[in-house]
């Protein structure tokens, strides 16, 4: 089992949007968790375009743990994202907030709901996290200590590599304190199509995978084309354009899938007894 998270630092570079795209292309089943503490319910809103009920999701939750009875809720909170998927790809949701004003109520769930997240082991399940934007009231800061890999979300402009500067630092300090930097990573909303007629030289262009990971001294693991067109079926609930599953958008998440699992599979390998199998 492994726990992803992803976050940003500034602006919308599509943290949700990426989330649930790697969530409905990951390669055996998963759970989406919505943690963004702005309560902006953006996968009922979009993806199921206001015609599924939502359920309390994490505030009920956190009430089941005051109960005591919250791994027998966690279950009961979660929805199927895709009836059509076959078993050994099941996509599943937990819901967020609603408002953040409930945000700062679920800071005592965050440590016992990671511990559940892990016992999901058992089913065979990778856990998702949509962390929204770092630092915000009841971010769930102890999902992102506790990941397998987090990785941060920007797009390839220079606005928004000013605005992930800081907070890559933060998270170098946070993850080098506790030798795990290579649970870090960034992952990279690419902004090339956007300007195809702009000269390779131009200020405007956006800046390489390369050039970002020399930036924000964080390797980039990952990057998905900024397609809004087809982003939109998953942001927005649109109608699939032609040749969805072919686009350059599906197959950046079915990439990025492949190489976040290549990544936890060297961490587990590195962190694994060598000396005849004794630790």
């Amino acid at each position: 089992m492994a726990l992803i998270v992803l976050a940003s630092a500034s602006g919308s570079p599509g943290v949700s949007t990426t989330a649930l795209g790697l969530t409905l292309n990951w390669h055996r089943p998963v759970l989406l968790v919505d943690a963004d503490p702005t309560g902006s319910s953006s996968v009922f809103a979009g993806y199921f375009h206001g015609t599924q009920e939502p359920t309390g999701g994490l505030i009920n939750l956190a009430l089941s743990l005051r109960e005591g009875t919250l791994a027998e809720a966690l279950p009961r909170e979660t929805l199927l994202l895709d009836p059509e998927a076959p078993a050994e790809r099941s996509a599943w949701f937990l819901p967020g907030i609603r408002a953040h004003e409930q945000a700062p109520s679920l800071l005592p769930l965050w440590d016992p709901l990671t511990e559940q997240l892990r016992a999901l082991e058992r089913n065979g399940q990778d856990v998702i996290v949509d962390a929204g934007r770092l630092g915000l009231a009841g971010w769930p800061q102890p999902l992102i200590a506790a990941s397998d890999l987090t990785l941060l979300v920007t797009r390839s402009s220079l606005p928004a590599l000013a605005g992930a500067t800081s907070w890559a630092k933060t998270l170098r300090g946070q993850f080098a304190a506790v030798g795990g930097l290579s649970r870090l990573g960034v992952l990279l909303v690419d902004e090339e199509r956007r300007w195809p007629s702009v000269p390779t030289g131009a200020r405007v262009r956006p800046y390489s995978a390369r050039h970002i990971a020399k930036a924000l001294q964080i390797p980039v693991v990952s990057s998905v084309d900024f397609e809004p067109e087809v982003a939109e079926v998953y942001s927005h609930g649109a109608r699939k354009p032609r040749k969805f599953e072919s686009s350059g958008l599906l197959r950046g998440y079915r990439a990025s899938a492949s190489a976040i699992q290549s990544i936890l599979g060297a961490n587990q390998a590195a962190l694994a007894p060598t000396n005849g199998g004794h630790a």
